[in-house]
C-alpha cells in the first residue's frame, strides 16, 4: 500500500480477505500508525515530509522489490493519479492496482480531458477548452456571464480554484490561480468555466476490466462541501429520479469507454436543477474517499474488485446484477476546527470511542493514544450509516455522532451533528454552496451536539476516588468463596 491512514487500513482488510499478504510503507511520523501495525510487513520510507516519504517514488518501488511484492495499491491522494509513478510501477514489472498510466494521462490534465470528452459527445461545463491569459479570461467571462470559476489545468482537490463574481476580480484570480498551480502542480496554465451557484455535485462510480467490460455502480451526492472539499456524501442522490439516473450513468459509462478505462474510477458531474442538465467536471482515476456508501447500498466490495481486475480477471458481476438497496451517508471526521477557519488540530488522541450497532460502519486509521501529526491530511475516520431509506440512514448517523467521543484534538463532529439536523439538509435540498450560503458555521457557534457520557477515566487507569471506594467496600464472603479453588 503506497499510502497511509484509513485508506491503507481499508486496503489491508480487503487484501487479507483475498488471502494476500500485505506490506505497509511509512514515514517516521507513522512508525506506530494503525496501517503499519496491521500489515504483514512494514518498510520505512523516510522522514515525515511527504516528498521524502509517501511521494518518494523510488523508495516505494524499492520497498516493493525488497519485500517481494507483486502489486502496488496507491489508495487515494499522494501518487494515486500520478502517471509517472504508474509508468514506473508498470516498467518495474509490478502490477499497479488502478488505471494505466495512459488512461491517467488522458483524464488527469483537466483541459485535455474537457476537450476529449466534449469531442466524444459528453457534455462538459461551459468554458474554455484552451488555456487562457487575463485578456482571454475577461472575454470568456463576458461571453459566459458571471460568475465564472478560474481553474488550474493540472491537479485537483480545489487547489488554486477561484470563483469570480465581478469583472474587476478576473485579473487577480487568473494570476493567483497560475501562481498556485505552478507551485503545486508544476503547470501554470489555467482555464475558465461557468460557475453555477445552485448546482449539485453528483458523481458516478465506474468500473472497467481488461476484457472490455465497463459498468457503473450508480451515483453519489457530494454537494455538502467547504472550499471545494467534500464534507458529507450520500448515495443514492435525493435529486435524481430513474430517468435522470439513467442519463447521468450513461454519460459516465460513455466517458469511461472513450478512454479505455480499466479498474475503479469516478466521473464527477455538476447538475443544474433549473435546467436538469448534467455537465462533466472531471474523472478521478482512483478509489474515492466516499466509496463506502456505494458499497453499503450495493453490496459490492470496490477495493476487492480492484484487486480482482488488476489480476487480469473479468468483473465478477454484470450491470444487470447491480441494484440500489436503501440509502447511505458518509461523514468525514477530521482533526480540525470549523469555527476557526477549519485549521488542523494536531495532537494526541487521549480518548476515543467509535459508534457501532445496526447499519453503522467506521473506517478509521487512528486509535486511542495515536499522535495526529501536522504533516498529512487530518482525517481521523469516516462514519458511514445505512438505512432502508434516507431518513433511517440520517437518524442512524445522528445517533452515531452522539456515540462518538474524540478527546485530545479538536474535531468537526459538532459541524456534522448540526448539518444532519438542519432543515434544508433534512429535505435533501442541497447545493455546493450550502455551507456558505446557509451560514452554517455562524449558526452553529453556540451549538454542542448531544454526546453520550464517557467513561470517567481512560482505559487502563483508575481514579483516586475509585480506588478508595474499592478499599472501603465491605468484603463479600460469597465473592471470596467463588474465587477459591476447590
Amino acid at each position: 500500500m503506497a499510502n497511509r491512514g484509513e485508506i491503507a487500513v481499508r486496503i489491508i482488510r480487503a487484501a487479507k480477505e483475498l488471502g494476500m499478504e500485505t506490506v505497509a510503507v511509512y514515514s517516521d511520523a507513522d512508525r506506530d500508525a494503525l496501517h503499519v501495525l496491521m500489515a504483514d510487513e512494514a518498510v520505512r520510507l523516510g522522514p515525515p515530509e511527504p516528498r521524502l516519504s509517501y511521494l518518494n517514488m523510488e523508495a516505494i518501488i524499492r520497498a516493493a522489490y525488497k519485500t517481494g511484492a507483486e502489486a502496488i495499491h496507491p489508495g487515494y491522494g499522494f501518487l494515486s493519479e500520478n502517471p509517472r509513478f504508474t509508468k514506473m510501477v508498470e516498467d518495474s514489472g509490478l502490477v499497479f492496482v488502478g488505471p494505466t498510466a495512459e488512461v491517467q494521462k488522458k483524464v488527469g490534465r483537466k483541459l485535455d480531458a474537457r476537450k476529449h470528452f466534449s469531442q466524444a459527445g459528453v457534455p462538459v461545463v461551459p468554458g474554455t477548452l484552451e488555456p487562457v491569459g487575463v485578456d482571454e479570461a475577461i472575454d470568456k467571462a463576458g461571453e459566459l456571464g458571471l460568475p465564472v470559476i478560474i481553474k488550474p489545468a493540472g491537479g485537483g482537490g480545489g487547489i488554486g480554484m477561484s470563483i469570480v463574481w465581478r469583472r474587476e476580480e478576473i485579473k487577480s484570480a487568473v494570476e493567483r490561480a497560475a501562481s498556485v498551480a505552478a507551485s503545486a502542480f508544476g503547470d501554470e496554465e489555467v482555464y475558465v468555466e461557468k460557475y453555477f451557484p445552485k448546482a449539485r455535485h453528483i458523481e458516478v462510480q465506474i468500473f472497467g476490466d481488461s476484457h472490455g467490460n465497463v459498468i457503473h455502480i450508480f451515483e453519489r451526492e457530494c454537494s455538502v462541501q467547504r472550499r471545494f472539499q467534500k464534507v458529507i456524501e450520500e448515495a443514492p442522490s435525493p435529486a435524481l429520479n430513474e430517468e435522470l439516473r439513467e442519463q447521468i450513468t450513461s454519460y459516465a459509462v460513455k466517458a469511461a469507454k472513450v478512454v479505455g478505462y480499466v479498474n475503479a474510477g469516478t466521473v464527477e458531474f455538476l447538475f443544474d436543477p433549473d435546467t436538469a442538465n448534467f455537465y462533466l467536471l472531471e474523472v478521478n482515476s482512483r478509489v474515492q474517499v466516499e466509496h463506502p456508501i456505494t458499497e453499503m447500498i450495493t453490496g459490492v466490495d470496490i477495493v476487492k474488485t480492484q484487486f480482482i481486475v488488476a489480476a487480469g480477471e473479468a468483473l465478477p458481476f454484470s450491470q444487470n446484477e447491480l441494484e440500489i438497496r436503501g440509502h447511505a451517508f458518509e461523514a468525514r471526521i477530521y482533526a480540525e476546527d470549523p469555527l476557526h477557519g477549519f485549521v488542523p488540530s494536531p495532537g494526541k488522541i487521549t480518548r476515543l470511542l467509535t459508534p457501532a450497532g445496526p447499519g453503522v460502519r467506521v473506517d478509521s486509521g487512528v486509535y486511542e493514544g495515536f499522535e495526529v501529526g501536522p504533516y498529512y491530511d487530518p482525517m481521523l475516520m469516516k462514519i458511514i450509516t445505512w438505512g432502508r431509506n434516507r431518513e433511517e440512514a440520517r437518524k442512524r448517523m445522528i445517533r452515531s455522532l452522539h456515540e462518538t467521543i474524540v478527546e485530545g484534538v479538536t474535531t468537526n463532529l459538532d459541524l456534522h451533528s448540526f448539518v444532519f439536523t438542519y432543515p434544508r439538509f433534512v429535505k435533501g435540498d442541497l447545493y455546493t454552496r450550502f455551507i456558505e450560503d446557509e451560514r452554517i458555521i455562524e449558526k452553529m457557534k453556540n451549538y454542542k451536539r448531544q454526546v453520550m457520557r464517557a467513561p470517567p477515566v481512560a482505559a487502563g487507569e483508575e481514579s483516586k476516588e475509585r480506588k478508595e471506594e474499592e478499599r472501603s467496600r465491605p468484603v463479600d464472603a460469597w465473592s471470596v468463596a467463588s474465587r477459591l479453588s476447590w
